[in-house]
Order: C-alpha cells, then structure tokens, then sequence
C-alpha cells in the first residue's frame, strides 16, 4: 500500500469499466466509452509524455501514498460524512470510482471487459517488457525469471516475437505445466542445482541466453537474470520491484563484456496512447488472454481471491460486481 499508508481506502487497480459521466473540462471521454483505469497516467502534456521514449507521465506517476485527487487534494468517497480516500489513482474494487482523465485509457467497445480487464496492469507489464524492452529477435533464446501472471506474459510476448526456445525460471515445480501453453520450453529450479542458475542456463545454451526477463523483484534472481545473457547482444530486463533496502551487485566486467541491463515500468506502455492497439492484439487473436484467468468470483467473495493469490494457485482472478 505504500510508504505512509492512508486508512480506510478503497484499493484494487486492475479493472475494465464503461464511463458513468464525466466531470467540467473533459473531452476525451463520454458517458459511455469502454475504458481500462490504469494506476499510472499520461497527462499527454508533460516532458516524459510529449517524449517517444518515456511512459513515465511526471504528473500521473504511480503514487501509492496519495489518497485524494490532484484537482482539490479531497476524496470522492465517504461513509457518514467520513472521506475514504483513494488507491493508486483507480480505486477499483468498487461498483464506482473516480478517475483523472490521464488515469483512463478509451478502449474497443467490443472488447469483452471480463478478459481485457486484465491488460490494465499486470500482463501489459509482462507483455511489454519483452515486446518493447527486451524485443527478442525471431529465432532468439528468452530466459524468464518467475512464472506467475506477469512473467507468463512476458513469456506469451516472447512466444509472439518468435523466439526459438523459453526457458522458465521458478522454485514451484507446478508452475511448469501450465507455463507450457505460454510458450515456455524449459524448466529449471534454482533449488535443483547445486551451482548458480546463471550457470546453468549458461551451460544449457552455449554462452547464455539472447534475452531474459525478471518478473520476481528478488535480488538474487535479478543478478541472476543478468549474468545468464550471453555476451555482446546478450539483454536483461528487469520487471519486478525489489526490497528497498536491496542492492544490485555484478562485476563490471559484465557490462564491459557488452551486455545490457534494463528496467522497465509498465512494459515501457503509455497508458491512453498505446493500451487501445494491446486490446487489439488480443481480438484479433494475435494475443490469448482466456488462459491467464483461472478462477473468477463474485464481488462479495473477493477475500476467496486474495487467499487465491496467497497461496499462489491460479493466475488471475476475475471478480465481478
């Protein structure tokens, strides 16, 4: 929830909605449209915005400890008078949220919002991060660190790309199975060798891998997932939020060996610009979203979804109003 948690708020940040109405000065959108709410904004005005190589909006930046809207610094929820403030900008775990205009990406009516609802945060982070991060040429070696929903899509975006081989990277032996239907070739558990796995994937692919994605936030698996790439065009790219307090540590004849390490923040998407043609991706079949959602439940049993996530069964569960 963030540093300096505000209490009681509404959390839940990854949705799809119809607009209800819309407040003085917005043009952008109508009662009506279709819309993914997005935890990080694109005010479409600031340096990072008006910049083809940022997504990192200045004004709408993921903020987890704000709890009110930029306009007036007040909530729109209450209880008895009380304010209940707000999560991430979106707010969804509620029949109706408020959203700034910058925080909603216009969407295809058509797009069933049952399924593309889960391209608001979690598969457009995986799926970007290899499509617009790391970009495995066709033919290429991917390693994946961390098979759960995000780095399933990261390994879905390396499946699109045509990469020859994925090889999967986690410590539950299950995952492997359904990993399969993403696109991953190769299984291997850390726990099963006795050596680094950087190591092992090294062995396993004469020099390294072409590009790797860490989708866990552990450091060790971040390091890892650096030093399996192969040398000269050998890429890194790291999705997952560490630890505060943790540190990167490589030789730096790693980097002079001329491999890259990346960090990107919502697969390097910018929300309103470029989620419309992601939904595209998936309705004309190009993207699969049906085989991330594995369970789905009614509003009120949405505690039934956090002890899914708990214990790690499933990808995503939908919950419906």
């Amino acid at each position: 929830q963030g540093a300096n948690p505000v209490f009681p708020r509404i959390l839940g940040h990854e949705a799809a909605g119809i607009v209800e109405s819309v407040g003085e000065g917005v043009t952008d959108l109508k009662a009506g449209d279709h819309v993914l709410p997005v935890f990080t904004g694109e005010c479409k005005e600031c340096r990072h915005c008006k910049s083809e190589e940022s997504n990192m909006c200045d004004l709408l930046r993921i903020h987890t400890d704000r709890g009110v809207m930029l306009e007036d610094q007040k909530s729109r929820f209450s209880i008895n008078g009380k304010p209940i403030y707000h999560f991430v900008g979106t707010s969804t775990f509620s029949e109706y949220t408020v959203c700034h205009v910058g925080s909603v990406a216009k969407i295809n009516p058509l797009a069933p919002l049952d399924k593309v609802c889960i391209l608001s945060c979690g598969i457009s982070t995986g799926l970007g991060a290899t499509l617009n991060v790391a970009k495995p040429p066709k033919g290429s070696t991917v390693a994946v660190f961390g098979l759960g929903a995000v780095g399933l899509a990261a390994a879905e975006g390396a499946r699109m790309a045509g990469a020859s081989r994925i090889i999967g990277v986690d410590l539950v032996p299950s995952r492997f199975e359904l990993a399969k239907k993403f696109g991953v070739t190769d299984f291997v558990n850390p726990k099963e060798h006795s050596k680094p796995v950087q190591e092992v994937i090294v062995e396993m692919t004469d020099g390294g891998v072409d590009r790797s994605v860490e989708c866990t936030g552990n450091i060790n698996a971040m390091i890892s997932a650096f030093e399996c790439v192969h040398d000269v065009w050998g890429v890194a790219v790291l999705v997952g939020v560490p630890h505060k307090d943790a540190e990167f540590k490589t030789h730096p004849m790693n980097l002079l060996n001329e491999r890259t390490l990346k960090g990107t923040f919502f697969g390097n998407y910018k929300p309103r610009s470029d989620l419309p043609s992601v939904v595209e991706k998936y309705m004309n079949k190009e993207l699969e979203l049906e085989k991330f959602i594995t369970h789905e439940v009614p509003f009120a049993e949405i505690n039934k979804a956090f002890d899914l996530m708990l214990k790690g069964e499933g990808l995503r569960c939908i919950i419906t109003m």
